[in-house]
């Protein structure tokens, strides 16, 4: 039995993990995931929604498999783990982790390497790995540097300290806050948002984003022209621009448009 699954729903794509309750990341997660997040990446779908079985997303690592291992083998484990999430990032649609209960190290992880982060307002976040003398190894402090300073991320990563839902918000660790009873829905309403918004304006947006990250404004400024004048000559661009003159020679604001993606 594979503990994640890859399916769709039209233009919407879902890597599962489906391990419940605890969706643990076992010795058979690397594998699954790297199948799962190539299948989606082969795929037409414009959105990428991950989401989990269960009453949590991710305790984190199945730490019980781990002891007396060789550090070679922890390596490659972790290796692998960081494939698949960095994987994640670099596909060319937005990404969405829905989080529900616990996202504790690698989960938390997971979910961090998402463009939008949909929590449950109880969820929790932990960055769990001081508990055993260790540090996040799949992207999280870095990743919470940047979205919420050093300081914090210091204090996440040394004190183990848990993050609510709520405070996730608050922070700008999560993108979307609402109680656990209307996660699927707001989910799900975002999603199909993303589905029928312009996929390539989407890719770009990415990309420009990945730059800064790498090098600063700077960096990003220096592929910004060309990001933007690929998307010029494309269908959903003019046909963007041809609903907003027509609104404005109307004195009326533009019409949210749905999009093909090209």
């Amino acid at each position: 039995m594979t503990t994640i699954r890859f399916e769709r729903d039209g233009a919407v794509g879902n890597i599962v993990l489906a391990n419940p309750p605890f969706n643990r990341l076992d010795l058979r997660f690397a594998e699954a995931l790297r199948v799962a997040v190539r299948q989606a990446s082969e795929s037409d779908i414009r959105v990428l929604v991950i989401r989990s079985e269960g009453p949590h997303f991710s305790f984190g690592g199945e730490v019980r498999e781990w002891p007396g291992r060789d550090v070679n083998w922890f390596r490659t484990f972790v290796a692998d783990v960081n494939v698949s999430y960095r994987a994640i990032e670099m596909l060319k649609v937005p990404t969405v982790a829905v989080v529900q209960g616990i996202a504790f190290g690698g989960g938390f992880e997971l979910a961090l390497a998402c463009d939008f982060l949909v929590a449950a307002d109880n969820a929790v976040f932990r960055c769990v790995e001081v508990t055993t003398a260790m540090l996040p190894i799949a992207g999280a402090l870095q990743r919470i540097a940047e979205r919420v300073g050093r300081a914090r991320a210091s204090r996440f990563a040394m004190l183990g300290e848990p993050i609510s839902g709520r405070e996730a918000g608050e922070l700008g660790i999560a993108t979307h806050v609402v109680p656990e009873k209307d996660l699927t829905a707001t989910a799900a309403a975002l999603a199909k948002q993303l589905a029928t918004g312009p996929t390539r304006s989407y890719a770009a947006t990415r990309t420009l984003l990945k730059a800064w990250s790498s090098g600063g404004v700077a960096a990003a400024d220096l592929v910004m022209l060309d990001v933007a004048m690929e998307l010029y000559d494309g269908p959903d661009a003019q046909r963007g621009f041809a609903s907003t003159a027509d609104a404005f020679n109307k004195d009326i604001e533009p019409p949210t448009l749905v999009f093909e993606g090209k």
